[in-house]
């Protein structure tokens, strides 16, 4: 079974609630959710959250929605995964963050098609990335996820789910999905204000109920309205793409 687990909380310190900021009438977490749904692998999606009092309300929502849902270790994730995964026996797992709004269901089934064919360990479409970021996507199976559950040490593997993998390479079979065009220099994430005002013009184009707007759609609405790029270009990057602006 292919799982889709979304790590999400309320906590953060950036964007106090973004998680239930409204895109188009509908709150962000909603809309990472029903993107996922336009997969065509991804068999169960679950919300990963904290088993911490503030974030009741996203297990609230969990419900209301008819949403898988698993609550554990706040600053563990790894762990949080390894558990969800586990209870819900997942197979092979795809690590979606709730400030993603624009994941791409095509690109997803791209990775995990890869994994499936190669017969790997783990697949990402950013090591090196290559693609905006904010669709990021990285993919593994339980066999994987359990050994980097049981034999990671320090505290940055444990609170980032996949830092076990970039780190010991040669223990894993791997591979990445490269873009045809290096588009990293590309922020269409949320994690600030900016980021958001962003995200916010983009859906107010683009979004329509019942349908599905992809990486390409939102491409064309960029050269057609460059100022919107501009509107988070100075934001800071993750690590993994300062490198790329």
């Amino acid at each position: 079974m292919i799982a889709a687990i979304i790590q999400a909380r309320m906590g953060s310190t950036r964007f106090p609630g973004k998680t239930f900021c409204e895109l188009a009438g509908k709150p962000l977490i909603w809309h990472v959710v029903n993107r996922l749904k336009y997969s065509g692998k991804i068999d169960q999606i679950i919300i990963a959250t904290t088993d911490t009092v503030k974030d009741d309300i996203l297990a609230d929502w969990a419900a209301r929605e008819c949403v898988s849902l698993f609550r554990g270790s706040e600053n563990n994730v790894l762990e949080r995964y390894y558990h969800a995964a586990r209870q819900y026996e997942a197979d092979i797992i795809v690590r979606i963050t709730a400030d993603d709004p624009f994941k791409d269901p095509s690109i997803i089934d791209r990775v995990i098609t890869m994994l499936q064919d190669e017969k790997l360990d783990f697949a990402c479409n950013n090591n090196p990335p290559s693609f905006p970021e904010g669709l990021d996507t990285e993919v593994f199976t339980f066999g994987a996820l359990e050994r980097a559950f049981i034999d990671a040490r320090d505290d940055f593997e444990k609170e980032h789910v996949t830092q076990f993998f970039y780190r010991n390479k040669e223990e894993f079979r791997q591979a990445n999905l490269a873009n045809e065009k290096d588009l990293s220099f590309l922020r269409w994430t949320i994690d600030t204000e900016s980021d958001y005002k962003m995200a916010e013009r983009v859906y107010r184009l683009l979004y329509r109920e019942n349908n599905i707007f992809q990486m390409e759609d939102i491409l064309e609405i960029l050269r057609q309205n460059p100022d919107i790029q501009e509107l988070n270009n100075n934001v800071e990057r993750s690590a993994m793409y300062k490198s790329q602006r």
